[in-house]
């Protein structure tokens, strides 16, 4: 609890992975038994799903794993360092394409692409986390390691990577991120997704302003078709990124 105390007092934050924290199973004798890092860390991905970042608390963790809190302070310093493990964790779901340099680096890209967008929308807490963190841990690197190679074998030159990750990966953000806020209020509102759009379609309609962009749009929304909310989404997905392929490839080209 030293170290809790200290950072309590002001000091500056870094990372749970530095300073050799996250590596720890314990802090020495008289731990609880039955517990360690990685069982904490996967009650704290439930109870984040389950509840929302919101509401989550060490003492709630805590009684979900029928312990104290000041248990689970034997293996983290701080609710912030908990967090920051559930983070990386979560980044551990996601399926990498293996190092293949024949590999086709669109489709490759493509499977990124959806695997980051289908993580964020499954874990709505993930979003605001990524941009409070580091995100150094392992299973972060390791993404960002695949993404890195696969946008490497694009053939854009070196000036132009980083530009080109960023495009991607702060659509798929974006996407994801509104996308899992949508489906987690569904979800809290015990309403389906299409019902939830179709009402807040409805509602929309009663205002003016709305009511007339709304007119002017639905042409585009019934030339994109798609039977459900899902299927509107992944047709939009699907050929946002297509745009992002293709103005890689026109790069190229032009470079």
């Amino acid at each position: 609890m030293v170290r809790a105390a200290q950072r309590a007092k002001g000091a500056a934050r870094t990372s749970v992975w530095l300073e050799g924290k996250a590596r720890r199973s314990g802090r020495g004798g008289g731990q609880p038994s039955g517990l360690d890092r990685e069982r904490i860390t996967e009650a704290t991905v439930r109870l984040l799903d389950a509840e929302g970042l919101s509401r989550f608390s060490m003492r709630r963790l805590a009684a979900g794993l029928n312990v104290t809190a000041m248990s689970v302070y034997w293996y983290v310093d701080t609710k912030d360092d908990l967090l920051e493990l559930a983070l990386d964790a979560a980044f551990g779901e996601l399926r990498l394409p293996a190092e293949d340099a024949g590999a086709d680096w669109r489709e490759q890209l493509r499977g990124l692409a959806a695997g980051y967008r289908a993580l964020l929308v499954r874990h709505p807490w993930l979003s605001p986390l990524v941009g409070t963190f580091l995100n150094i841990g392992p299973n972060s690197l390791a993404f960002s390691d695949a993404v890195q190679r696969v946008i490497r074998r694009t053939g854009l030159p070196g000036h132009r990577l980083t530009g080109a990750i960023a495009a991607v990966l702060q659509f798929v953000y974006g996407y994801g991120t509104v996308e899992g806020h949508f489906v987690a209020r569904c979800a809290g509102a015990g309403t389906a997704p299409d019902d939830c759009f179709r009402h807040a379609t409805s509602a929309a309609t009663r205002a003016p302003d709305a009511a007339e962009v709304l007119g002017e749009s639905a042409h585009m929304m019934a030339a994109r078709g798609g039977e459900t909310v899902g299927e509107m989404l992944d047709r939009d997905f699907a050929f946002a990124l297509d745009l992002l392929i293709a103005g890689i490839e026109a790069m190229v080209a032009r470079d």
